[in-house]
């Protein structure tokens, strides 16, 4: 039994890696340009996995940030991980090991998050066993052949890869705002005050890993107390009232 779902863990995870070379790759040319070697790439990509976190953290070490700054604006970037992983402890059984608990949490992205919050029931680890063992080392080997390949590829390749990385972060954030009006208005700022703060005395002489992690918290903190995400649980209660109010509950809803 435990076989068949590790397995699955790796039919699901397949995907997810393939993707992830890609973006490895275009991240390795960004940590090419920061000066790390192969190896370095491939260990930092194996202990972050995170795109955004990542390009946080190879952008510092280009701009040549300090160890203080790069460990904070790691965390401050990945800090979705910890919720994410809030919500799938509430999914394991109460007999789970720690150490089984541990390396799932090690090896949660948005798509492993997703794909085993899906599942029904309790989180079986090995099914994460099996998708983190197919997609993590994809990852980390894409970074690396990305900056083993920005050491032979012209200059002009490597630019246009470059901007490419960019590319798949407006995909990212283009579509969602799009859809919701406060994310849009967030991205706005966002992107207004960075070049104000590159701009302005005494602000623009931080670091920009400085910078990145005082506006990162500061729009995250205000958007989130003027637009709080709305409750789901208090949104069903509400409608069920009115169900009942207008007399359409169902048996079985009651």
């Amino acid at each position: 039994m435990k076989s068949k779902v590790f397995f699955e863990g790796i039919r699901d995870g397949l995907p997810i890696g393939l993707g992830y070379f890609a973006v490895a790759f275009s991240l390795g040319i960004l940590a090419r340009n920061a000066g790390l070697t192969p190896l370095q790439g491939f260990i930092a990509s194996f202990l972050n996995v995170a795109s955004a976190g990542e390009y946080a953290l190879f952008t510092s070490i280009q701009s040549k940030a300090s160890y203080f700054e790069i460990a904070l604006i790691t965390l401050v970037v990945n800090a979705r991980y910890m919720l994410m992983s809030c919500a799938l402890a509430q999914k394991f059984d109460t007999k789970t090991p720690f150490i089984n608990r541990f390396l799932v949490g090690f090896g949660i992205t948005d798509e492993i998050f997703g794909i085993t919050i899906a599942r029904p029931n309790c989180i079986q680890p090995v099914y994460n066993y099996g998708a983190i063992l197919i997609s993590v080392p994809l990852w980390s080997i894409g970074t690396s052949l990305g900056i083993i390949a920005g050491n032979f590829l012209p200059a002009r390749v490597v630019s246009a890869l470059s901007v490419a990385l960019y590319g798949m972060f407006l995909a990212i954030i283009v579509p969602p705002a799009k859809k919701n009006l406060t994310i849009m208005i967030a991205v706005i700022i966002s992107f207004a005050t960075s070049f104000l703060c590159s701009k302005l005395p005494y602000v623009s002489q931080l670091s920009s890993g400085t910078r990145t992690i005082i506006l990162t918290i500061i729009i995250a903190s205000i958007v989130a107390l003027i637009k709080p995400l709305p409750d789901t649980e208090n949104i069903n209660d509400d409608k069920n009232d009115a169900k009942l109010t207008s007399g359409s509950l169902t048996q079985e809803e009651r």
